[in-house]
């Protein structure tokens, strides 16, 4: 009988070592794989930094200014003035065609209450 408890017990702990290992393992994959998506984020955030840095070099107004002059007979680009702006109610807006046909009334009016 002590036999058979020894046994059950060492085979308890070679599965418990088992098991631990592999969570071990497990756990530095994880960590690894954490450790390489925080460096790619860092890259892509630096990339990032770079190309706004790009972005606003490339849309200084004068340097689009001078675009504009120098491209003047293909593009015929002019400064904007205050009276090329309008007011929102001077937009036509296209009208809405919604089908409601066989639409489900979902509303609460609290009438059912």
């Amino acid at each position: 009988m002590r036999s058979m408890i020894f046994l059950l017990t060492a085979l308890a702990v070679i599965g418990l070592a088992v098991w631990a290992y592999r969570e071990n393992y497990q756990t530095q994959a994880a960590i690894n794989e954490t450790e390489r998506l925080q460096q790619q984020i860092g890259t892509a955030r630096a990339r990032l930094s770079v190309l706004r840095a790009e972005w606003a070099y490339l849309n200084r107004p004068e340097r689009l200014r001078d675009l504009a002059e120098v491209n003047y007979d293909r593009l015929k680009l002019l400064p904007l003035s205050p009276d090329q702006f309008g007011r929102v109610d001077q937009v036509v807006y296209p009208p809405l065609n919604i089908d409601f046909e066989g639409a489900v009334d979902v509303s609460s009016d609290g009438d059912d209450q």
